[in-house]
């Protein structure tokens, strides 16, 4: 089920204003992860033996970065196509990379409200209500595909 057009063009247009600074932005999202859930860096196996504070690795920036673009690229895509895509990926292999590293539930909704608030804390100016809901609805939509294939 696809969210509102309105639902839509919120997301589409604040994908569009955080394009640019992407990489800002995603290591955000994962720094605000670690920030609530610090063991969680343990479920990454490049941060295993870097000594690299998080914010200067470049693994974990790279890492981020594909996340929160596919992220952010699945919402989109759910208003434009009315189904959620992953890119050059599979949801099987995101399904396999989520259950080797222990993920389950609560890291899903931690990652969520880390997503939440990092998009609110780039575009405060466009940030509301209706825009946490359209952002919630895409990517509850995109966990399920990855959990279906759990």
């Amino acid at each position: 089920m696809a969210y509102s057009k309105a639902q839509g063009t919120l997301v589409i247009n604040a994908w569009n204003e955080m394009k640019d600074d992407a990489a800002t932005f995603a290591l955000k999202f994962f720094l605000r992860l670690f920030e609530i859930i610090p063991s969680a860096t343990k479920r990454f196996s490049f941060l295993h033996d870097s000594s690299l504070p998080l914010e200067k690795n470049p693994k974990l920036k790279a890492h981020a970065m594909s996340v929160f673009v596919m992220t952010c690229e699945a919402a989109t895509q759910l208003w434009k196509t009315g189904k959620i895509s992953v890119g050059n990926t599979t949801f099987a292999k995101l399904a396999a990379a989520h259950v080797k590293a222990g993920i389950t539930d609560v890291h899903f909704e931690v990652l969520k409200f880390a997503l939440l608030e990092t998009i609110k804390e780039a575009i405060p100016y466009m940030w509301s209500p209706e825009m946490k809901e359209a952002w919630s609805e895409a990517y509850d939509h995109l966990v399920a595909a990855i959990k279906s294939e759990m």
